[in-house]
């Protein structure tokens, strides 16, 4: 399993005319690989993740995870391809307040047909340190519990791919600490691939490989471990635009 990003634009119409925010993006990644994404304010992190995500179709480009390409979808079939094979880490954990901390990770199991993952959602809960707390509701949880159970909810399909945005940007050093680590041990035990978007040089250097946007363009960032190759041979995918 791998994913694919060939030549990916992303463009916005302005009054003055087109503003270009993605640059021809390649990105290749296998199953179990781990990546962090820095990059300035306005550099194009967000808009990239929300293409990775799936839940802003590209200008042009094509993009492929495992055997499916998103972007060929309609919305009814991207919207189910998004809950199975994405799991979304976001620096708002985003709980329901009235859910318990078990109920909230089965909160994406509620858009498809009856499954009973609550034994996986336990499972997790544990996992991730809450054995005693599964019964908590997000107010009786502290910020790293509370995003503790955001990456088991993230997990509950066993998604392809894992994307955090600023995963620890809410939560003091030692939080943020503990976060980091999860995220990583969680995304190795589960062999998903990991893609972390941060302002953080301390949780990016916890990952094994760093790129960089630049301009709407996704480098490899200096000192990183990165691949190029796939730049020049990449696999030939269907495209949008």
């Amino acid at each position: 399993m791998s994913l694919i990003l060939q030549n990916l634009t992303k463009t916005y119409p302005t009054r003055s005319g087109e503003l270009p925010v993605l640059r021809a993006i390649n990105l290749l990644m296998q199953k179990g690989e781990a990546l962090a994404i820095v990059g300035a304010s306005g550099s194009g992190k967000s808009t990239l993740l929300y293409l990775l995500g799936a839940l802003e179709r590209p200008t042009s480009g094509s993009y492929k995870l495992g055997d499916q390409e998103p972007f060929r979808l309609g919305d009814a079939e991207l919207a189910h391809f998004r809950n199975r094979s994405i799991g979304f880490v976001f620096q708002d954990h985003h709980l329901l307040p009235q859910c318990s901390a078990l109920e909230n990770v089965l909160i994406p199991t509620l858009a498809g047909p009856a499954e009973n993952l609550e034994e996986r959602a336990r499972q997790l809960l544990e996992r991730v340190g809450l054995a005693d707390r599964m019964q908590h509701r997000p107010a009786e949880l502290s910020g790293g519990e509370r995003q503790r159970v955001a990456v088991a909810r993230a997990l509950i399909h066993q998604p392809l791919l894992l994307l955090a945005d600023e995963p620890t940007g809410n939560l003091d050093r030692k939080s943020a600490e503990t976060v980091g680590k999860l995220l990583l041990e969680m995304q190795q035990q589960e062999k998903t691939m990991l893609i972390v978007v941060t302002h953080s040089p301390e949780l990016a250097r916890t990952l094994p490989r760093q790129m960089e946007m630049l301009d709407g363009s996704l480098i490899d960032a200096p000192g990183s471990p990165g691949s190029t190759a796939f730049q020049v041979d990449m696999p030939r995918a269907g495209g949008v635009g």
